[in-house]
């Protein structure tokens, strides 16, 4: 066994007997990176994406592209990193559909916070619900560059009645990091109240997101 392995060894060990808080940001790094880079020694590259980076947080959140541009990192190491947060969501948005009933703005909204952890395009989601709050499905309309995107009034109708949707709950991200509607946001969504309002469906709210944080236009009083 050589250096690195018996390194990685004491590392694995201690993961398994003190879970990930008895690790540094760095070390974090460096044990997800021996699953991705057998053979190397991962210490330096690790130290390298926090340099670059800044911290743990805005690693797991950079594009591929730029990981890939850390000497030591390829197609693979990045890969691993971006999957970590994109399996953390997927987890609590599983977590989040055994809500029995999302039927108040702070159910809907910590739903759609979910759904938009390491986002770094704008996206619109459509949550259909029945008439208890219950979900039914949960769909992506749109997403596009952080310029923005479009709200397809068609594909939101369609989504409503192919799930025979009584209630809809909109949320859209900001990700240039402020949750106040705009103008824009504001005609959109009552033009979608309307559209839906003429098929017998209420649009319950419509949430924007931007980091952890969210606005309800409900509570803006839009709805």
């Amino acid at each position: 066994m050589g250096t690195h392995d018996g390194h990685r060894e004491r590392k694995r060990r201690q993961f398994r007997e003190h879970g990930i808080d008895a690790f540094a940001d760095h070390e974090v790094l460096e044990l997800l990176l021996y699953y991705a880079i057998p053979r190397r020694d991962v210490n330096p590259i690790a130290h390298a994406l926090m340099e670059r980076f800044g911290n743990l947080e805005a690693v797991l959140a950079a594009p591929l592209e730029e990981l890939e541009l850390v000497p030591g990192m390829g197609p693979g190491a990045a890969t691993l990193i971006k999957l970590v947060p994109q399996v953390t969501r997927r987890a609590r948005i599983s977590a989040a559909a055994h809500e029995k009933v999302l039927d108040t703005t702070e159910r809907i909204g910590a739903f759609f916070l979910e759904r938009f952890v390491a986002q770094t395009q704008e996206v619109v989601y459509q949550l259909c619900l029945d008439a208890k709050g219950r979900m039914i499905c949960c769909r992506k309309v749109s997403e596009g560059d952080v310029a923005g995107v479009g709200l397809n009034l068609r594909r939101i109708v369609e989504n409503a009645l192919r799930c025979n949707a009584v209630l809809v709950a909109l949320a859209h991200n900001h990700p240039s990091g402020v949750a106040l509607p705009s103008h824009e946001d504001e005609i959109a969504t009552i033009q979608i109240r309307d559209a839906l309002a003429a098929v017998d469906v209420h649009l319950v709210d419509h949430i924007i997101v931007a980091d952890d944080d969210y606005v309800s236009l409900r509570h803006e009083g839009l709805l």
